[in-house]
């Protein structure tokens, strides 16, 4: 048990999804998971563990952003020794190739975070994916004809800027294809630990032209979302 997690030793499988939203984890133990129970509910962050396709596998919400995500797998890697860790969430889109409902999956992610800066001194670490975990997610959307990008993401500590596209656009010019919260800051600790971690993200609005996902698309994109996640976690 931690201050932030009552979960006890066993708790959690060794496969874990990381979604931000305490509910949308609800949402996938509720629709996705068999025999699915709820293993932690300190401050709502809430978390299940059950079984897809008959391997183990939990979900951890998260919160926002990387201080949040960083309490959360810094607990599930050192005290309840989980050894994939793959984010599902959103991203807004900095690239005009990626489309409203297309999943990115994050081969790296740059960051303006102090979580990752300050832990390197002067050296400019770039946080990646686990390579097999990657590769499986993209051979995976590749057979069921998923718009997929892999590539490169940012994750940001600000959400509001004065001027986003302005802010942005150095990392538009070298190719980052869309921005999210979270990711930098789980391959940083997952590099640290040596555990497996990947992100993926679905397109929900583009930065760009002002398209956005409505409710009715967003649920149907996300099911094609986590389903892949969970197909990556337990090699089902």
């Amino acid at each position: 048990m931690t201050p932030h997690n009552h979960a006890q030793a066993g708790d959690y499988a060794e496969a874990v999804l990381l979604p931000g939203d305490p509910l949308r984890a609800k949402w996938i133990a509720e629709t996705f998971l068999a025999d699915a129970r709820c293993v932690n509910t300190v401050r709502n962050c809430l978390g299940f563990t059950g079984s897809w396709k008959g391997a183990p596998v939990s979900v951890q919400a998260t919160g926002m952003g990387q201080p949040s995500l960083a309490i959360y797998v810094h607990e599930l890697i050192n005290v309840y020794d989980v050894q994939k860790l793959i984010r599902v969430g959103t991203c807004g889109g900095l690239n005009t190739k990626v489309k409203v409902r297309d999943l990115v999956i994050a081969l790296g992610a740059a960051t303006d975070s102090t979580i990752v800066r300050d832990a390197f001194g002067r050296y400019g670490f770039a946080p990646t994916a686990d390579f097999d975990l990657l590769a499986d997610a993209v051979a995976r959307a590749r057979e069921r004809s998923l718009r997929h990008h892999a590539g490169n993401v940012v994750s940001s500590d600000e959400f509001y800027h004065a001027d986003s596209l302005k802010a942005y656009a150095p990392l538009m010019q070298h190719g980052i294809l869309g921005v999210e919260m979270e990711a930098a800051a789980l391959y940083t600790l997952a590099a640290r630990f040596g555990r497996k971690a990947l992100a993926i993200c679905t397109m929900s609005d583009c930065l760009i032209t002002g398209e956005e996902m409505n409710a009715d698309e967003r649920q149907s994109s996300l099911r094609d979302m986590v389903e892949l996640a969970l197909d990556v976690a337990t090699g089902a």
